[in-house]
């Protein structure tokens, strides 16, 4: 059972991003603040739960969340500051679209440049320990797939359908068969040396 909460005086908000090691896409990043009991049985970073279960969890967190918000970094933005940089960025604005003002960030990972004065902890698998960061890994993970699904749509050569845009066989072959689209990241490998 995850925590849920690192400090029971302050209003916290869990934050995570997703879509990092991707080739394609935005950096997306969610910020959630749950109710200071909150807990859940299956609840745990996104990336453990079958799509299922996210999608479950996505309607109980987006009714019981007392805020959360989802920020997105592009490609172009992306290839301009660097994925670090564009993580962090994604996660400030989800936070600037929280309509509660946290005292305290969960920030899942070991680094973060913050945009504000409100503290901030980073949590080393936030996402396996703290359900707050849980609820955002699980909200910023379901955003960024389906816009990657809708975009595969659009763009069928890349099978983003199913790989989301990671580094794939697949999204590798339709790279080098039919080039690159403006949701590529030009600052990545996309192709093996």
């Amino acid at each position: 059972m995850l925590k849920s909460y690192f400090d029971v005086k302050k209003t916290e908000a869990g934050c995570d991003e997703v879509g990092r090691g991707c080739l394609a896409g935005p950096v997306v990043a969610a910020a959630v603040i749950l109710p200071k009991y909150f807990k859940h049985n299956f609840l745990t970073d996104s990336k453990k739960l079958c799509r299922s279960q996210r999608e479950l969890l996505k309607i109980e967190i987006e009714n019981v969340a007392l805020a959360y918000g989802i920020g997105e970094v592009s490609p172009k933005e992306i290839d301009e500051i660097n994925v670090l940089n564009a993580s962090f960025l994604a996660m400030q604005r989800a936070i600037d679209k929280l309509k509660i003002k946290p005292e305290l960030l969960l920030i899942d990972g070991n680094r973060y440049t913050p945009h504000n004065s409100v503290p901030y902890q980073c949590m080393i698998k936030g996402d396996s320990k703290f359900a707050s960061i849980a609820a955002a890994s699980v909200l910023a993970k379901i955003y960024r797939d389906q816009l990657m699904r809708d975009l595969g749509k659009k763009y069928p050569h890349y099978g983003w359908e199913t790989n989301v845009g990671y580094p794939t066989i697949a999204h590798r072959q339709g790279i080098q068969r039919h080039g690159t689209t403006l949701y590529h990241r030009k600052t990545f490998q996309l192709l093996p040396k």
